[in-house]
C-alpha cells in the first residue's frame, strides 16, 4: 500500500491548527477537500487517525501517519533547496515543531532560533513542557527536534548532551527576613511559601524533600508562565527554585538573596529526528554552539 504524501501532510497540517478549517485556510483548500482527504486515507489504511474533537486528537495511528507527513515535508523542501529550484528568501518555507522546556526558553532557547530564522526560511512551532516530557513530544511525532533531560534516545531519534542548567532557591530580601528569621530550616521551610510553576515540575519538591521537609505540606502559589514565575518571586510572592541565568541579574542587583549556596544542575540533551535534514542539522548546530556557550 502507497501513502499520499500530500494527504499525510494533510494529517499533520490538521493537528498542528487544532481544527479542519483552520488547516484548510494553511492548505489554501475547502474544509469538506481536506476532510476527504483524512477520510480517504482512514479508508485506505482500515484506521482511524484523527478524532473529531476540540482540538483535533491524533490516535496512535495519527501520530505515526502525522510523523511520516512531517518527514516528507521536510525532505521535499530539503530537496527543492538542494536543486536550486528556489533559494532562501523566495518562498520555500516549513514549519518545523520543536518541544523545550519552559526555563530553557526564557534563559538561551530563543537566541539561537532567531538567528536561524534571519538565515533561512523557516517557522518555528514551540511545544513548551517540563523537560522530563518533551521526549514524549518525540514519541508522538508531534516535535521533530527536543530539549529533555532524558539522555536515552526515543526511538528512531538520535541524541547529544547540550549541557546543564544551574537553579539556585532564591527569595527577596524582605521574604528571608519574614520568614527565615533564625536562617533556612527545615521548620522555617515547612511554612513558609514558595512558588510552583507547574503540577508536574517536581524540581522545588526534590529540593525540599533534600531538606528533610515534606513537600506537599508546604503553602505554594502556582504561576505557570516563566517570566511570570521569576516575577512573583521578585515581588515577594514565596521563595524559589531559578535559573541562575534567570536569577543572576537580581541576585547582583540584591533584589534576590539565595537560600543555599548549593546549586541544583539539571543535564539537558537534544533529541532529533534520525533523519539526514540539512535543515533539522542546521537547526542542532546553532542550539548546541548556544548551549556550549551558556551552559556549563
Amino acid at each position: 500500500m502507497q501513502m499520499d504524501p500530500d494527504f499525510a501532510r494533510t494529517v499533520a497540517v490538521v493537528l498542528d491548527e487544532g481544527s479542519f478549517d483552520l488547516a484548510a485556510r494553511r492548505l489554501l483548500l475547502t474544509p469538506s477537500a481536506v476532510s476527504q482527504r483524512v477520510k480517504t486515507l482512514e479508508q485506505q489504511l482500515g484506521r482511524i487517525l484523527l478524532v473529531r474533537s476540540k482540538p483535533v486528537r491524533a490516535t496512535e495511528a495519527g501520530e505515526a501517519v502525522a510523523r511520516f507527513g512531517r518527514q516528507v515535508a521536510l525532505l521535499e523542501r530539503d530537496a527543492v533547496a538542494g536543486f536550486g529550484l528556489a533559494g532562501e528568501g523566495e518562498g520555500v518555507r516549513i514549519r518545523i515543531p520543536l518541544g523545550v522546556n519552559a526555563d530553557s526558553m526564557a534563559t538561551w532557547f530563543l537566541p539561537p532560533l532567531a538567528r536561524l530564522a534571519r538565515q533561512h526560511d523557516v517557522e518555528f512551532d514551540l511545544h513548551r513542557d517540563d523537560q522530563a516530557f518533551t521526549a514524549r513530544l518525540l514519541e508522538s511525532g508531534a516535535v521533530m527536534a527536543a530539549v529533555t533531560s532524558e539522555a536515552e534516545p526515543v526511538g528512531g531519534c538520535r541524541v547529544e548532551p547540550l549541557g546543564v542548567l544551574r537553579y539556585v532557591a532564591v527569595a527577596t530580601p524582605d521574604v528571608v527576613r519574614r520568614w527565615f528569621p533564625e536562617g533556612v530550616t527545615a521548620k522555617a521551610l515547612a511554612v513558609a511559601p514558595f512558588v510552583d510553576f507547574d503540577r508536574r515540575d517536581l524540581l522545588q519538591h526534590d529540593w525540599l524533600r533534600a531538606q528533610g521537609v515534606d513537600s506537599w505540606t508546604v503553602p505554594r502559589h502556582y504561576v505557570p508562565a516563566s517570566a511570570d514565575f521569576a516575577a512573583a518571586v521578585e515581588l515577594g510572592l514565596g521563595w524559589a527554585m531559578l535559573p541562575v541565568l534567570q536569577a543572576e541579574a537580581a541576585l547582583a542587583a540584591g533584589r534576590l538573596v539565595r537560600l543555599d549556596e548549593a546549586e541544583t544542575t539539571v543535564p539537558l540533551f537534544w533529541q532529533q529526528w534520525n533523519l539526514r535534514s540539512a535543515l533539522l542539522d542546521a537547526i542542532a548546530a546553532e542550539v548546541r554552539a548556544e548551549a556550549e556557550r551558556v551552559l556549563r
